[in-house]
């Protein structure tokens, strides 16, 4: 026997179509309907060959268009403009025009606009066009284009935010994408600054020990050894140098005391506290604390400027934590700071390349910055 759905999943599936815009197109759908059943009664007693029963199906199924109106916004335009000529209905055009505005723009609303104003014009002038709706042509000017302006005009500046967002929204995603891009290639500088070194100690201790190996067995090995080192030591130029210019390594753990002092300078009091453990760890995991801490240095300066900053640095186990912490300002700054905010990228893509984590959070009063990565040291 199947089972029913559990109550939870039922609600997430409820939850999530009731944020869908086809939710939203099925509200304006029945919004409009509950509006023009006002004027069912009425409806029923012109001189239409309608009922009330008859009356309400034809305004339900006129309103049920708007149900497509970001695909096909014309569909309840043309019905709307229908049921004015049939029905002398203005509440179905506002919708509408509406809907034309908001996701057609404005070239499209002004001709919608245009065009249901001089239809509705034709209408004025045929017989029958009920007296609450303008007995004369001013009368008529005054409730029509107002309708007609309002709801297309709002539509329009729905539609212009609805795109300000969207490039808000594509402008910090490329952001985030080119934070993550040169944090990666600052990466591998540092990867062929530090194991470029290492290649070439390899490449010339394997040189010594063919020299001195002269016609030994393993003398062959060693200049094989050599030559695979000097080849590596050329992929890793070929990769990473000819994709950037290069510029200067990141410092280490030696470097956090200038960057206190900078900080300080600019008016951040900086507690700086370095477990003895973690000036053993290697200089790519210290560059990474080092890129770390300056971007956290310099966050805190701009948005809390003369607030202390606190910074520690423990190592436990086989496990780095960094932490950066420093109170919220009751005020933001005065002028409020230049931020491109892709500083939080560039750290989480440093330290996740790594194996490591990095959350920042707001904690008592205060904002906090934790990474935590593996230290590479036997425990």
């Amino acid at each position: 026997m199947p089972r029913l759905p559990a109550f939870p999943a039922l609600r997430r599936r409820v939850d999530r179509w009731a944020g869908s815009p086809r939710a939203l197109d099925v509200v304006a759908a029945l919004f409009a309907f509950g509006l023009m059943l006002l004027d069912v009664p009425g409806l029923a007693r012109a001189d239409n060959s309608l009922t009330g029963v008859t009356a309400t199906l034809v305004l339900a199924g006129g309103a049920a268009t708007l149900v497509l109106r970001r695909r096909l916004p014309w569909l309840p335009y043309a019905v709307a403009l229908g049921l004015m000529g049939w029905l002398h209905e203005l509440t179905m055009i506002q919708f509408a025009l509406y809907s034309i505005g908001r996701y057609r723009g404005r070239r499209a609303a002004v001709l919608a606009t245009l065009l249901y104003v001089a239809v509705a014009y034709g209408y004025f002038l045929t017989p029958g066009w009920p007296a609450e709706h303008g007995e004369t042509v001013s009368d008529f000017l005054s409730l029509v284009v107002p309708i007609g302006v309002l709801a297309a005009g709002v539509g329009i500046a729905a539609y212009r935010q609805d795109l300000v967002r969207a490039l808000e929204a594509q402008r910090r995603e490329a952001a985030a994408r080119q934070a993550v891009q040169e944090e990666r290639i600052s990466v591998g500088r540092d990867v062929h600054d530090l194991v470029g070194r290492e290649l070439t100690v390899l490449a010339v201790r394997a040189e010594v020990l063919a020299v001195r190996a002269g016609g030994e067995a393993h003398q062959k090995d060693f200049e094989e050894l050599a030559d695979t080192a000097r080849r590596a030591h050329l992929m890793l130029n070929e990769t990473i140098v000819r994709r950037a210019d290069r510029d200067a390594a990141t410092p280490g753990l030696e470097g956090l005391a200038e960057l206190a002092g900078e900080t300080e300078r600019m008016g951040s009091p900086v507690a700086l506290a370095v477990a003895e453990e973690a000036k053993a760890l290697s200089p790519l995991r210290q560059a990474a604390v080092h890129r770390v801490v300056r971007e956290c240095l310099t966050n805190a300066a701009k948005h809390a400027p003369g607030l202390p900053v606190t910074v520690a640095i423990t190592v436990e186990g086989t496990g780095l934590r960094i932490e950066v912490r420093n109170p919220l300002p009751k005020s933001p700054p005065d002028p409020a700071p230049v931020s491109t905010g892709t500083g939080l990228f560039s750290m989480e893509e440093r330290v996740t390349s790594m194996g490591g984590t990095l959350r920042a959070r707001r904690e008592d009063g205060a904002y906090v910055v934790t990474a935590t990565l593996p230290t590479g040291l036997a425990s």
